[in-house]
């Protein structure tokens, strides 16, 4: 793999250190024990650690498991959930809804992603995940998987664009981003298109610099432009299953090597509090 864990512990040190560096002053806090980002050019500060929406609406746990393992990573200082319109048919959204209630909504920035690439599409789903979390805004709304090659033209010049820009100026939603795991090329056109994103997210783990690696090529020109940038696959695939193989780092070690770089903040599927625990 080109890469050894002596190597990999090394360069995880060495991208903590850059930290200061490309952040700039007032990048990094902490409350309650739990470190807190800036989220780029929002100014937001957020928790490093996010809640992932897609293990929370999965089968094996029940509602009330999943709205206690919501409840319990706020109480520990998490305040970023992360969700998307399709996730499990949209039970992710619903149970992160009632999760958000008895004040718990005050306490969170909320972000879930649209999938539709024309804007009759986008804006149903708009409304779909308004209505499931049951919230009047959503913090951050963001363009999901966008993959292919044909999708940032769909996105610019089928209408999304105008929902995106339309929800926020109409206050349903506050800021906007885009995400994807395939092509760094991908990220770089919706980037280069000129849009102002405000955020951007992206696999980042171990893995990810020996090939189309968005740690190289798109992480510096997202802090160049100071686009907040929320990482995302830190594992390298299923739960430490590739690196563990490969007798390269655990679980924990990945989060850190992830945690360690420039990053607002680093989404991750919690569905069990001893995993909560474990992060």
């Amino acid at each position: 793999m080109g890469i050894d864990r002596r190597a990999f512990l090394k360069s995880s040190a060495a991208a903590a250190a850059l930290i200061p560096f490309v952040t700039g002053k007032g990048y990094a806090e902490k409350r309650n024990g739990m470190p807190y980002r800036r989220l780029g050019k929002t100014e937001e500060m957020v928790s490093l650690l996010c809640v992932g929406g897609y293990h929370i609406g999965r089968e094996e746990l029940t509602e009330q498991e999943s709205i206690a393992i919501m409840r319990t990573a706020v109480d520990e200082g998490v305040n970023f959930f992360d969700n998307a319109w399709k996730y499990h048919n949209g039970r992710s959204e619903e149970r992160m809804g009632k999760a958000l209630k008895d004040g718990y909504r005050d306490k969170v920035f909320l972000m879930t992603k649209v999938a539709g690439r024309d804007a009759k599409s986008a804006q149903q789903q708009l409304e779909d995940s308004l209505r499931r979390l049951d919230v009047d805004v959503i913090d951050l709304w963001q363009c999901h998987e966008v993959v292919t090659e044909s999708e940032p033209y769909k996105i610019y010049n089928e209408g999304v664009i105008e929902v995106l820009l339309k929800a926020k100026e109409e206050g349903k939603v506050r800021y906007l981003g885009f995400t994807g795991h395939r092509f760094p090329d991908i990220h770089n056109e919706m980037i280069e298109r000129g849009f102002d994103w405000q955020t951007v997210q992206m696999p980042l783990n171990i893995l990810d610099h020996h090939f189309r690696s968005f740690e190289q090529e798109i992480l510096p020109k997202a802090l160049k432009k100071d686009i907040g940038v929320i990482a995302m696959k830190t594992l390298g695939g299923t739960p430490g299953q590739i690196p563990a193989k490969a007798h390269l780092a655990t679980v924990p070690e990945c989060l850190r090597y992830a945690m360690s770089l420039p990053v607002s903040t680093v989404v991750s599927g919690m569905d069990s509090m001893d995993y909560l625990k474990q992060n």
